[in-house]
């Protein structure tokens, strides 16, 4: 199937998992959509953030895409079962990948998860992980400053460290967990933070790498892998500052990236009314 599989993210964390995307399906298009200008999308109402989603949904669906990834938790958590039930291609969300991916690493079922306040408020994580396992414990924390902080283009140094040392304070006071789930695509872009403040024994998850298997695997099954042998042009669409998200981007992949333009959604109206 020669039609692109379409990204979407409120910013620049989508990359995360856009990037083992192409590492895991080196075939395939991927046309990126992130939506920089109205990020974060964590403390907006429910509502709104179906509003925004379904304005990116609509952008890549004139793209002819045979595949939509929710590359946001947040998004996930408000859009992703409206999504799958509307639309005719398949939808792939990033919670339900990596709850699986933390129960597979967690020894003693303590699982600790940190995310936008959207996603952490819905309890979509600990609805996911008990409902493969009722026995595990899950400790929530709402992490407000990461996503801004990332799409500044903060990702290291001083100033990071203290931010991050500051946030995830409470979440390691008396705290067994032995596996700590990135809630929020944009956090692996800081995840060497979040593990030196954690510690070695604490296993940092994030959804990128088991996102991109069920894609595989939902794809082959659908019979829409890509065939043949030429190398794709990747496609990425940014609504707000286009240096900050090529600079992400290219401190983000193995190479730059060749195609980004700005885009306007504003105009576009939601099937989410």
């Amino acid at each position: 199937m020669q039609q692109p599989i379409g990204v979407i993210d409120s910013g620049v964390g989508g990359l995360t998992v856009a990037r083992e995307l192409m590492r895991q399906l080196p075939k395939e298009k991927f046309i990126y959509l992130g939506d920089t200008r109205r990020c974060p999308y964590g403390p907006r109402p429910k509502e709104q953030v179906k509003r925004y989603t379904w304005q990116m949904v609509h952008y890549l669906l004139e793209e002819n895409i045979k595949m939509l990834i929710v590359a946001c938790n947040t998004a996930t958590a408000y859009t992703l079962q409206e999504l799958q039930q509307t639309l005719a291609i398949p939808v792939i969300g990033v919670i339900e990948p990596g709850a699986r991916a933390a129960i597979k690493s967690s020894q003693n079922k303590q699982i600790g998860v940190i995310g936008t306040e959207g996603t952490i408020s819905s309890e979509a994580y600990p609805k996911t992980l008990k409902a493969i396992d009722h026995s595990i414990s899950v400790d929530g924390l709402a992490c407000p400053s990461f996503v801004p902080m990332i799409e500044s283009g903060i990702l290291s140094g001083e100033e990071a460290e203290k931010i991050v040392s500051t946030t995830l304070k409470p979440l390691k006071k008396g705290n067994k967990m032995d596996t700590l789930i990135l809630g929020c695509t944009h956090y692996p872009l800081i995840k060497h933070l979040v593990q030196a403040e954690m510690g070695v024994d604490i296993q940092v998850i994030s959804s990128g790498e088991e996102t991109a298997r069920e894609a595989s695997l939902i794809l082959a099954y659908h019979g829409l892998l890509q065939q043949g042998n030429s190398i794709p042009v990747h496609e990425f669409y940014t609504t707000g500052d286009m240096e900050k998200f090529r600079n992400v981007a290219n401190s983000w992949f193995d190479a730059p990236i060749q195609v980004l333009e700005l885009v306007e959604l504003d105009p576009i109206q939601s099937s989410a009314n």
